[in-house]
């Protein structure tokens, strides 16, 4: 099988969900991506991480982040642990890994002590708040940075409590992020020779995110606030209606979908009202736009509207995660996927966002240290000496 990134070698010191969400997304284009795991320590943290298990030491969660990686078992605290390392080093295009910001330089992770080894290797870092500064040695989490980079005052009704977001959004995307930094790394390496440290943090792409949120802000002094029904700030209709059944997120994005709208529910009136007529009168009037489309909306349910505005104007159901996945359209593309286990047989998850012309591979994630043999033959390590690894405990 060719895919875009065979070839591409990464070691993976890698735990829980951002960083093993960052080297999936390269696994499955075809990386080689070798997971270390410390068995003294458990391995993987995200192997105990419940509530549900396929069984010991493999748990849903730890399956939904790292399907076709390689597991080797490395203690890298010990002084031969970092001998294998380097020597897996030689022949890999990067090293990556999801530490806290003060830790890849004492566990020489770090392109000034692997740069040694091989001086093209890419040295990427996810982190809580960054490798420099006052909160280096900081842990932190995703709904931390959402709570800090302002997220929770822009979720929720205005008069609820603040609310983050129902999934781990800042982590999904910082591993995202972080996937096309050490590509970028890897790109410049295979030019000029030379690697270089690659820095993400969670804490960053966090303030990232707030992008044309923060723009108004810094040049214009405002500040966005909580909408009901999830409103857009400058946009209407682009928010959720009630249906006889249900909701519906109607988003008028553009000028002319209104007019559209106005036809597909019988309200053609609506296009040249001066209240309605273009996004400057719809906004000062956003309630009477709500209170309007509500009363036309409530008189079907939610599917006929779905059929009536189909590829017409944009609209979603509300659905939960049960009808998100069980959906006819995720079924007519092929996004749940069954992916191989020894084991345990197949195991569904969504597949890669990302589309090729052909299969990407679907192999479930590794037992851990469950090629730890088969990568020290590839870096050269002879039997006895594999042997003797073991005995030390270096390995598993």
């Amino acid at each position: 099988m060719s895919l875009p990134l065979s070839g591409l070698r990464i070691i993976a010191v890698e735990q829980y969900g951002a960083g093993p969400f960052a080297t999936q997304h390269l696994a499955d284009l075809g990386a080689d991506v070798i997971k270390i795991e410390n068995a003294k320590d458990g391995g993987d943290v995200g192997r105990a991480v419940g509530p549900h298990y396929f069984g010991p030491g493999d748990s849903h969660f730890y399956e939904a982040f790292n399907r076709n990686k390689r597991s080797m078992a490395l203690d890298l605290k010990s002084r031969e642990g970092k001998e294998v390392l380097l020597k897996l080093v030689e022949k890999a295009d990067a090293v990556f890994d999801n530490l806290r910001g003060d830790l890849p330089a004492s566990l020489g992770l770090d392109y000034a002590a692997l740069s040694r080894a091989n001086p093209a290797i890419v040295c990427a870092h996810l982190s809580a708040y960054g490798r420099t500064g006052s909160r280096k040695a900081w842990p932190g989490y995703d709904y931390l940075m959402q709570a800090e980079a302002g997220y929770l005052s822009l979720t929720g009704e205005p008069d609820g409590p603040p609310a983050r977001f129902g999934l781990s959004i800042i982590d999904l995307m910082t591993g995202t992020t972080a996937a096309m930094a050490l590509l970028a790394g890897i790109v410049e390496a295979r030019q000029s020779g030379r690697g270089r440290d690659v820095d993400v943090s969670l804490f960053d792409v966090a303030l990232h995110n707030l992008a044309y949120v923060a723009t108004w802000y810094l040049n214009g002094g405002h500040m966005t606030k909580r909408e009901p029904r999830s409103s857009h700030p400058s946009l209407t209709p682009s928010e959720l209606y009630r249906t006889r059944d249900g909701w519906i997120f109607l988003m008028c994005n553009k000028e002319k979908f209104w007019g559209v709208l106005a036809n597909v529910v019988g309200k053609p009136e609506w296009i040249d009202d001066p209240e309605l007529c273009n996004y400057a009168a719809r906004l000062k009037h956003r309630n009477r736009v709500r209170r309007e489309l509500d009363d036309v909306l409530m008189s079907a349910d939610t599917s006929t509207w779905m059929e009536r505005f189909a590829g017409k104007v944009p609209a979603a159901p509300v659905y939960d995660v049960a009808q998100a996945l069980e959906n006819p359209f995720v079924a007519e593309q092929a996004r749940v996927v069954a992916f191989e286990h020894p084991e345990h047989g197949p195991i569904k998850g969504v597949a890669s966002p990302v589309r090729i012309d052909e299969d990407l591979p679907a192999r479930a994630a590794p037992r851990m240290g469950e090629h730890t043999d088969e990568v020290l033959r590839e870096a050269g390590f002879e039997d006895d000496t594999i042997a003797w690894l073991r005995r030390q405990a270096v390995v598993q």
